[in-house]
């Protein structure tokens, strides 16, 4: 039996890794997967891919991206979801803000600093025309960490994925004045360079069996109540949700590359590009 690390936030589009897990797919091929569920986001797998805490991470392109050219051992070894992600922008119920461009040259929430919470918050203040430059940040960890420095005024504005935030919104805690989708596919499955080169087929073989099971994915019976009822979500929320996402069983191409890289070099998140082959293993 071979033991993989795996890490991934704990949200909707991790379920089919859940199922095959409990359904001990892996195990059948002698894949002793171990999964962590990580609520702060990109920015800590970051760190976990660095630190050999994790073998494997499914994780936002943007950030992943932005930490192998800043030397992270890791590549992206396959698109996990091909749609973009929707990331909501929130501020306190209470806030006397109402749209997105009230916030220009307001503090924004994010989970840590490389999170897809702050890479983000770039991608959104220049297409508002904002100077990225000016942006304020507050670390906060978590959802739950966002939630008290909205509520007390510590930050102003939150930017979380749509779906996952919305219950937030519906109790009253939150208050969503926009969204900003990715102009990329969200998230990508990554391995640590290490475990590619001892186990190769394990990888290959443990994308086989994701990819089967994301397929298929919507197709399986009662799927809309089953993540409703996992996630607290609202049905209607989780059937928008499923018509809005699309999963991917390719690898990353060298255009999508090119076109997360020139966006990040244009808001000066990062300042040099990495090569097709130092940042993709296609296997």
């Amino acid at each position: 039996m071979k033991h993989i690390k795996i890490a991934g936030v704990p949200e909707h589009f991790n379920l089919p890794w859940h199922l095959c897990i409990e359904n001990g797919e892996f195990e059948a091929v002698g894949i002793d997967l171990r999964w962590t569920d990580i609520p702060e986001g990109t920015g800590k797998m970051c760190q976990m891919l660095r630190d050999g805490e994790t073998d494997i991470a499914v994780i936002l392109s943007e950030g992943i991206v932005k930490d192998i050219t800043a030397g992270n051992p890791s590549k992206i070894v396959q698109v996990y979801v091909e749609s973009p992600l929707i990331w909501g922008i929130h501020v306190g119920a209470q806030s006397k803000y109402k749209t997105i461009s009230d916030l220009e040259n307001t503090k924004v929430a994010i989970s840590r600093y490389g999170s897809g919470s702050q890479l983000m918050a770039y991608v959104n203040a220049d297409n508002q025309g904002w100077d990225t430059e000016k942006l304020q940040f507050e670390i906060v960890n978590t959802i739950d960490g966002a939630v008290k420095a909205l509520t007390s005024g510590n930050a102003d504005y939150f930017m979380w994925e749509r779906f996952m935030t919305k219950p937030l919104v519906d109790k009253g805690i939150f208050r969503r004045v926009g969204d900003c989708p990715t102009p990329w596919p969200c998230f990508v499955i990554v391995a640590r360079d290490e475990l590619m080169k001892k186990h190769p087929n394990t990888i290959a073989q443990i994308l086989e069996i994701i990819n089967s099971k994301t397929q298929k994915f919507k197709e399986i019976p009662s799927i809309d109540r089953t993540l409703a009822i996992k996630y607290h979500q609202q049905i209607e929320d989780i059937q928008e949700w499923l018509r809005l996402t699309e999963w991917s069983q390719k690898p990353l191409s060298e255009e999508k590359l090119n076109k997360i890289q020139n966006q990040l070099i244009d808001l000066k998140i990062i300042d040099k590009k990495g090569t097709f082959a130092e940042i993709v293993k296609a296997l």
